[in-house]
This record gives structure tokens, C-alpha cells and sequence, in this order.
């Protein structure tokens, strides 16, 4: 017997047929003997619906009842999971976040969770009962919070690092982690087993299966997360005989024997250049200060050799990427400092896109950065900015050329998977 938290994301939860699918695969785990808690999303669209509500009802919402609108598609998920379960023979409950409870910060619309009181959860779950948690919700001070965009994912690695589940089961509309975007590479590989580290990175440069948060905590308290696809038929093998993904800590991985492990893009990138900044002590700390204080992420920075501007004054082009999202924020914020920065020129463009390979081998091998920058170069593919950690080398090119590039380096670093004979 296991104990699995199961998270279903918005796709799996969409509609009644598609919760009756959630409910009969719950259904087998818990026949299985399983200890079960699952955690659910809303309906796909149903967030964003409630969010244009607020919006239309003030531009200037009180963070506080935003909160109060936006959780109840998780409320209505929830309790209708745990109807659809009673109506095939499972018993089950639904505990919100306050009634658990799931406290959190007082970040009201962006919370983070700080505390999961398991005490009548582990009941539930050990009187064979499911409990089924509605994610992205918790509470501070009697009022209800919101963990932001994305963070069913972040509720359901808390609640198994809560109740210490043998394992995190997070099915979405994929069937785990490729070396790459299928749409884009045919022959991109599922891979068995990725580290924290290099999902957490994977995450943060484009791939899209898992929240960020939700692998930091994952790392954090080691809660193994598996990823799976909620779209395979109900005579599929249980999810512990055919795995999707799993997320686990380096100690169980080869990575003499993996170089990188993928490949991703992202295309919400924007470049901002800054020209005739003057070169000196604190010009640097003029520019970045003021976007750190708007809560603007700044990635990528190039700054160029100085050069002699208007006049005999020392001046450099400063040239950095923030997310595109942010990019009308960037130009204000700048603009309204510029004569603290001193600089000449703004300008920006949205048409780049960030590529970046990413593994934990890149610490015990040489020569990643070389073929990356060699197999764009035999392209003509120009690089525009770069950026690296310890098992990432991050590169900003042309739009354009994002699939070109992605399909090349996939096959460069020996990524693609093997044609079988027919």
C-alpha cells in the first residue's frame, strides 16, 4: 500500500465526462489499497473567466475579494469530484482550503503556502475515505488567499510533502517530460527520470509541464513528482507500472552518462537597449534598481565595451531581456529614471526568442557552449546575448529562427530518438 496524492490540472477537469474519467482512475488506486488525496485545478478557462470578472468590475480590485472570486473554480472542481466518486462506490469528501487548513502568506492573490494542518486529512485517508483538496487555495487571518497562476501544482506537492506520500502523481494533457517540444521535434525522447535542479531550469527558460514553484518545493522537501497524462484509456497500466516522467533527486540519476537533457524555448522574451550609458561607478545599480523595485525580472545582460559619447565622457550601450509581459513596465520605469541612468536611447524589440540546453552532465563535461555556439554559427543563425549556470547555457536569438535552432541542437547533442525498422 502507497501512499499518492494525485493532482488533475484544468484539461482533465473540463467537464462532467472528463471528471467521471478522473473519478474511475482515482477509482483504481484506490482499489489498489492506496492511501489517496487528490488535488484539483478548475475547469480549463474557468480561472481566467472569473479574473476578467474582477476586472470588469474595478481595474483597482482589493487583492483580499479577488481571492474570494478566483478560488471558487477549484471549490466547484472539487465537490463534484467527490460526487462523481461516491456515485461509482468510492467514499469521498472534499476539504477546502480553510477547512483543512492550508495557511498561507498574507500575498493576497499570490500567497505562498506556509503551513498544512494533516491531522483530519490523514484520518480521512486512513479511514480509506479520498479527500479530494481544491488547489491554489489556502487562508490567512479567517480570510481566503490564492497561491497565483499556476499554483494547483504548488498546492499538491505541499500536501504530499504534508502528508508524506510515497510519491506526487501530476497528470496533465502530456505523458511526461521530452527532450524537447514534440511539436516541433518528431523525434524528441520522453525521458524517464529528470533531476530538480534540471527541471526547475527547464521550467524557467520555457518548458511548460511543470509550475516553478511546485518543483522548488518538490526539491526542497523531496517529494518525488511523477508526471503523467490523464488522456490514456481507462485499460492503461496503473500509473506505477508505466511511468511518465519522474522528478527526483540527483542521487538517483546516471549523470555520467547524460550530457544534457533538453532542449527549450522560449519566445515571451523582450530585449531592451540602453544607449550612451555613462561609464561609471553605480550606473549599472541606476538601471537594474528601479526595475528590481517594480518586481521586473530582469534575465539577460550584455554590456559593451565603453566608448567615447557626446563630448569626451566614457559611455557603454547596455543591452538586457525582461519577460514580454513586463515589457511596457520596463520602458515606463526606465523612462522616469533616465535622468538619474544618464542614458541617450531606448530601444526594444519583441521578435527574439531564448534557447537553452540544460543538464546536470555539463558539470563533469566540457565543450557544451562550444557546440551549441558552433552548430547556430554553421546556421547562420546570429546570437544575440548569453547567459549560463552550472547545467544550463541560455542563448537569445532572432524569432525567427526558433524552430531552425531548437531542431539542430536537438540533434546536435545526439538527442533524437532512434527511427525503429519497420
Amino acid at each position: 500500500m502507497a501512499r499518492i496524492v494525485m493532482k488533475f490540472g484544468g484539461t482533465s477537469m473540463a467537464g462532467i465526462e472528463r471528471i467521471r474519467s478522473v473519478a474511475a482512475r482515482v477509482k483504481r488506486e484506490w482499489e489498489a489499497g492506496n492511501e489517496i488525496a487528490v488535488v484539483v485545478s478548475a475547469m480549463a478557462g474557468e480561472t481566467d473567466r472569473l479574473v476578467g470578472f474582477c476586472r470588469e468590475a474595478s481595474s483597482l480590485y482589493d487583492p483580499k475579494e479577488y481571492d474570494v472570486v478566483v478560488s471558487a473554480g477549484e471549490q466547484i472542481t472539487s465537490g463534484l469530484l467527490a460526487i462523481a466518486l461516491q456515485a461509482i462506490g468510492v467514499p469521498a469528501r472534499s476539504w477546502l482550503g480553510w477547512q483543512l487548513p492550508v495557511h498561507t502568506s498574507d500575498a493576497f492573490a499570490k500567497a505562498r503556502i506556509e503551513d498544512i494542518e494533516t491531522g483530519t486529512l490523514l484520518a480521512s485517508m486512513g479511514a480509506r475515505e479520498v479527500a479530494v483538496v481544491p488547489g491554489f487555495q489556502g487562508v490567512h487571518d479567517g480570510r481566503i488567499s490564492t497561491l497565483g497562476r499556476g499554483g494547483s501544482d504548488t498546492s499538491a506537492v505541499a500536501v504530499a510533502a504534508a502528508v508524506k506520500a510515497d510519491r506526487c502523481d501530476i497528470y496533465t494533457d502530456v505523458d511526461g517530460v521530452y527532450t524537447t517540444d514534440p511539436r516541433i521535434v518528431p523525434r524528441a525522447r520522453k525521458l524517464k527520470k529528470v533531476t530538480y535542479e534540471e527541471m526547475l531550469e527547464l521550467a524557467s527558460v520555457g518548458a511548460k509541464v511543470l509550475q516553478t514553484r511546485s518543483v522548488g518545493l518538490a526539491m526542497k522537501e523531496n517529494v518525488r513528482i511523477q508526471v503523467l497524462s490523464s488522456f490514456t484509456g481507462e485499460d492503461a497500466p496503473m500509473a506505477d507500472t508505466l511511468p511518465g516522467t519522474m522528478i527526483v533527486g540527483e542521487e538517483e540519476i546516471d549523470v555520467e552518462r547524460q550530457l544534457i537533457t533538453g532542449i527549450a524555448h522560449d519566445k515571451n522574451e523582450a530585449k531592451i537597449t540602453l544607449t550612451a550609458v555613462p561609464d561609471k561607478p553605480g550606473a549599472v545599480a541606476a538601471i537594474f534598481g528601479p526595475l528590481a523595485e517594480a518586481n521586473i525580472n530582469v534575465d539577460m545582460i550584455i554590456q559593451n565595451i565603453a566608448h567615447q559619447s557626446a563630448g569626451s565622457a566614457s559611455a557603454t550601450d547596455v543591452t538586457f531581456t525582461v519577460p514580454s509581459s513586463d515589457l511596457a513596465r520596463s520602458i515606463e520605469t526606465l523612462n522616469q529614471a533616465k535622468a538619474a541612468i544618464g542614458f541617450s536611447e531606448l530601444t526594444h524589440d519583441t521578435r527574439v526568442a531564448k534557447i537553452s540546453v540544460v543538464g546536470v552532465g555539463m558539470r563533469s563535461h566540457a565543450g557544451v557552449a562550444a557546440t551549441m555556439f558552433k552548430t547556430l554559427g554553421e546556421r547562420g543563425i546570429n546570437i544575440l546575448a548569453i547567459t549560463t549556470s552550472e547545467i544550463k547555457v541560455s542563448v537569445l536569438i532572432e524569432e525567427d529562427y526558433t524552430e531552425l535552432a531548437v531542431r539542430v541542437l536537438h540533434t546536435a547533442y545526439g538527442l533524437d530518438a532512434e527511427i525503429e525498422a519497420a
